[in-house]
């Protein structure tokens, strides 16, 4: 049965994929936002995810906090319609929708052939980021969950491999042994820390405990590389910001346990800046 509700979803996203190129970027994206609004909170059981927004929001009345899930919900609408055009974003077609704060500090990492660590979260059309850093010329792998849907997974993956970071890890075990492999070759690293891990820590987040990756803090006690977040917001809808942030030095006596509690903050501040561009669907305090 699941093979078959699979092969379902995959056509239908096909039929999207299909209107979309007809309708173009911006009409495309407003239609995406719709139907994510529409449809989203059949995905997912809406009490669990105002429970998760409590948390960041404990003081905030219901009324504010169903806003910000009625947003998520349109924001993936448009995130799912917009990955049709992310060959349009590599070859700059669509350029003058995407802005870079810090492009600087890319350029320095490329230059200087550092190799470091970029983090960052599920916020918008995050894939964008990491596209951003391989086209500023930055030898990059970046870790990925692969889809439950196994038709959809092979077609994101030759996406991800061809317009967003040829070097493409799997998240797991065997994932992170090829990312040690890939960050001896000289390789940076970009990962999501927003998600909860099978094997981590746990670490406050909202103040509240939550399975946390160590991946960032292990390559820091390990290699003694700098971590640079990363953020991409939304504005005026069809239109992206990313930010690059200066680069964190962490000193040798730092624990990992600080580590990830610090970079947990940094997230935390960035999920703050606009809270409806962040997926709290995902249960990331279970």
């Amino acid at each position: 049965m699941k093979i078959l509700k699979y092969f379902i979803e995959f056509i239908f996203i096909v039929f999207l994929f299909t209107l979309f190129k007809i309708l173009g970027f911006k009409l495309s994206s407003k239609i995406g936002g719709q139907i994510g609004k529409l449809f989203g909170p059949f995905f997912r059981s809406r009490k669990k995810i105002l429970l998760n927004v409590k948390k960041a929001f404990p003081n905030v009345e219901e009324k504010k906090l169903e806003l910000i899930i009625n947003n998520m919900w349109k924001n993936y609408g448009r995130i799912l319609s917009e990955y049709m055009f992310i060959k349009n974003f590599r070859n700059s077609k669509l350029g003058s929708f995407f802005k870079v704060e810090g492009q600087e500090i890319l350029n320095e990492i490329n230059s200087s052939n550092e190799q470091v660590i970029f983090v960052s979260g599920h916020f918008n059309n995050f894939e964008l980021m990491a596209m951003q850093i391989e086209k500023s010329g930055i030898n990059l792998a970046a870790i990925y969950r692969p889809l439950n849907n196994i038709f959809l997974n092979k077609i994101m993956e030759r996406i991800r491999k061809k317009y967003i970071c040829k070097n493409q890890i799997k998240k797991g075990r065997s994932g992170t042994r090829e990312l040690l492999e890939s960050f001896k070759k000289k390789n940076s690293i970009a990962l999501m820390i927003d998600q909860r891990v099978s094997e981590g820590i746990r670490s406050n987040f909202f103040n509240e405990p939550a399975l946390t990756t160590t991946i960032p803090a292990q390559l820091v006690k390990k290699f003694g590389c700098k971590v640079v977040p990363i953020y991409i917001e939304r504005i005026n809808d069809i239109y992206f910001k990313m930010t690059v942030n200066k680069p964190i030095i962490y000193d040798k006596i730092t624990t990992l346990e600080e580590i990830t509690l610090d970079l947990n903050k940094k997230l935390e501040k960035m999920i703050l800046l606009n809270p409806d561009q962040w997926i709290w669907s995902h249960n990331r305090w279970k």
